[in-house]
């Protein structure tokens, strides 16, 4: 197994193109040709996760949060980043990280949350934007459902729950071919008339190169004539933090008290107006105290992430109750999402989860 292959698996799922610009998401150490003989999936990448590795004969570690954030300029083990970095070029582990991107996707990080409190409805809190392309293309009738199919099948028209989206509209195009073509249609050096429909539909812009080829394979013509427009509406499917709804009402104790029992969660923090009851909840795994706002806007009862600030609690200004799990304890199932995608697609392949608790921060009870 290469290693390139089990980075498809993961980024089909979640795409580098969703993580943040401040991330280091995708295969941080390691060649995507190398061989690999077993993953190992972790929260962190440590020097007790590395051993772990090492003494499973695993040599491939997929983590949600990267090793290396920000460029190193020597390696001389001054810290532990380096002495990591140097131990896995040593052993030979490629090290991949899967971060905000797998936050972003709408079935990833803040998903994986959201089950584990029964969570109907969601939808994502914050959509990405500036992420959508619209293709137009001019199609000969005859060949139009062809052409259609063909987008369709490689990710365009998908519009929320809907799919196979398009807007078409009949009409004339025009064109001569001169002496070293071989028009579909026509002859060459005499103007030709068609009926043609035009086709408009949408698809995300990472999956443009493959939307592109696929036109190109199933349309007729010698030159195919399409357009690509950039366009601000939000892609739905993508994006920071997620908001649904309880199946039942819960008071601000029983929300606690359900929050501390699954997600392990010793050191919960919390503000805002208790006596209300809980039915909309917004949430965001790991860091999510800028999307405070945006649960208000969305009129949510709660807010879920980690790491709020003491300042950032009076923003729940009554309206809401801002819980703070913790930062680990928020995305400690992420390492299942990498398990479970990797152990569906390659089901006789080794992928262990890891069994070390990276989480640095401790409780004194």
């Amino acid at each position: 197994m290469k290693a390139f292959e089990i980075i498809q698996i993961l980024e089909s799922f979640a795409p580098t193109a969703f993580q943040e610009d401040y991330d280091n998401s995708g295969l941080v150490i390691g060649s995507p040709d190398a061989d690999v003989s077993g993953v190992l999936c972790t929260i962190d990448v440590t020097m007790e996760v590395l051993d772990e590795a090492i003494s499973k004969k695993l040599n491939m570690i997929v983590s949600h949060h990267p090793v290396i954030f920000q460029g190193i300029n020597k390696l001389n083990g001054k810290n532990t980043v380096e002495e990591i970095v140097i131990k896995a070029i040593k052993n030979d582990i490629l090290l991949y990280a899967g971060h905000t991107n797998f936050d972003s996707v709408i079935n990833g990080v803040n998903n994986k949350i959201a089950g584990k409190i029964g969570l109907e409805n969601c939808k994502v809190l914050s959509p990405l934007k500036n992420k959508l392309l619209k293709l137009v293309t001019f199609v000969p009738e005859t060949h139009a459902e062809q052409v259609r199919q063909a987008i369709f099948d490689a990710g365009a028209g998908n519009i929320g729950n809907y799919e196979s989206c398009s807007y078409n509209i009949e009409g004339t195009g025009t064109f001569k071919g001169n002496e070293v073509t071989n028009p579909f249609v026509g002859e060459k050096g005499r103007l030709h008339f068609e009926k043609e429909i035009r086709i408009e539909t949408v698809l995300p812009a990472i999956i443009k190169s493959r939307v592109i080829n696929a036109l190109l394979k199933s349309h007729p013509y010698e030159e195919v004539a399409y357009d690509l427009y950039a366009i601000t509406n939000e892609l739905k499917t993508a994006g920071a933090g997620l908001i649904g709804e309880l199946p039942n009402v819960l008071e601000t104790e029983e929300l606690l008290k359900l929050l501390k029992e699954k997600f392990k969660a010793e050191g919960i923090r919390y503000a805002g107006n208790r006596k209300k009851p809980i039915k909309k909840i917004a949430l965001c795994g790991g860091s999510g105290s800028f999307l405070i706002n945006q649960a208000k806007m969305q009129n949510a009862h709660a807010f879920i992430t980690g790491d709020i600030k003491y300042h950032q609690f009076f923003d729940a200004d009554n309206k809401l109750i801002i819980i703070d799990i913790g930062h680990f304890e928020s995305e400690q199932f992420t390492k299942d999402i990498f398990y479970e995608l990797l152990t569906k697609n390659l089901p006789k392949f080794a992928v262990h989860l890891s069994e070390v608790n990276s989480n640095p921060v401790k409780y004194f009870k």
